[in-house]
């Protein structure tokens, strides 16, 4: 076996091989002058399986690249099996057509990765389940929720938890957390009048003197979670906390964070942290190598991916 890793997010794919205890593949990822990409596999890896580890995250399009020219160069060196490790899925809020004359870019995304010549796919809560099949290739959706339970149940008092969803359409990924704690749980009701805004409606459950946890996949300008905590405030909530697997963090939302109600943001490390976010008072990063490591060292041996949930 052998991990071979792009730029978008050295310390976790670092983090993942030390778990793993193989050191990562010597490649070399550059750029020309004019910024093409270049990539050099600097060892032997003929008939070997090979995981590729690269988020494509900020910059996406650049992480894209390096990922699709990446597993050209192995193809051509003959791996034996190719698998693309996507902590972070970029375009996958792009799964459907929002409105006319639009793209699906993550089907467009799912075939380049595809015809670039992978052979798997892992990944890492994908932001609507039925992306997996978008890919034509076999696809491994992991999900963070034995992370983030463990790391709750490290941090808080039980008893007095209330789980609560963001929006309704988080209401399953909210539901499996908070069976895992045995909380209640409460949904938080917002319609979007635009893209990377969001106004908060109302908010269904009692959460009156609860301490909640607003648990979503991906945390982007950071309106909702601000808006969600600062409605769950004025119903009575005791403390807000938010838990979110991929800390986009685009644009002031690390501002408009440390500005809010939100008494912790806690992130996983899907997405290399920015120094921002790294220095930012109310936000912490857990880390999600050891899931991913053995993700990874269960699909070289052939063993279930799946039994890491069950």
């Amino acid at each position: 076996m052998k991990l071979v890793a792009g730029n978008s997010n050295r310390v976790l794919a670092e983090a993942i091989a030390t778990y793993l205890e193989i050191p990562l593949a010597k490649c070399l990822v550059r750029r020309f002058a004019d910024q093409e990409i270049f990539v050099e596999i600097q060892e032997n890896v003929r008939g070997e399986d090979v995981f590729v580890i690269q988020s494509t995250s900020f910059p996406a399009n650049d992480h894209l690249m390096e990922l699709l020219i990446i597993i050209d160069a192995l193809r051509r060196s003959s791996a034996r099996r190719i698998t693309a490790v996507l902590p972070y899925f970029g375009y996958a809020r792009q799964d459907r057509k929002a409105g006319p004359r639009t793209p699906i870019s993550a089907k467009l995304v799912a075939n380049l990765i595809t015809h670039a010549g992978a052979d798997r796919v892992l990944t890492l809560d994908l932001h609507a389940g039925q992306i997996q099949g978008f890919f034509d290739i076999p696809t491994d959706n992991l999900f963070s929720v034995p992370v983030i339970t463990r790391d709750i149940k490290e941090h808080y008092e039980l008893q007095n938890v209330m789980v609560v969803s963001p929006d309704v359409g988080g209401v399953v990924r909210a539901r499996a957390l908070a069976k895992r704690i045995d909380a209640p749980l409460a949904i938080v009701d917002k319609r979007r009048e635009r893209p990377g805004e969001s106004e908060v409606m109302n908010i269904i459950g009692n959460v009156e003197g609860r301490d909640c946890i607003l648990f979503d996949d991906i945390v982007d300008s950071g309106g909702t979670l601000c808006n969600a905590a600062e409605a769950l405030v004025a119903k009575g909530a005791k403390s807000v906390v938010a838990y979110i697997t991929h800390g986009v963090l685009s644009g002031g939302a690390v501002a408009r964070i440390a500005g809010s109600m939100l008494k912790e943001l806690v992130i996983t490390d899907s997405i290399q942290p920015t120094e921002a976010v790294q220095s930012a008072a109310n936000i912490r990063v857990t880390s999600i190598s050891t899931l991913i490591g053995e993700a990874i060292n269960r699909t070289a041996s052939e063993k279930s991916v799946s039994s890491l949930f069950s």
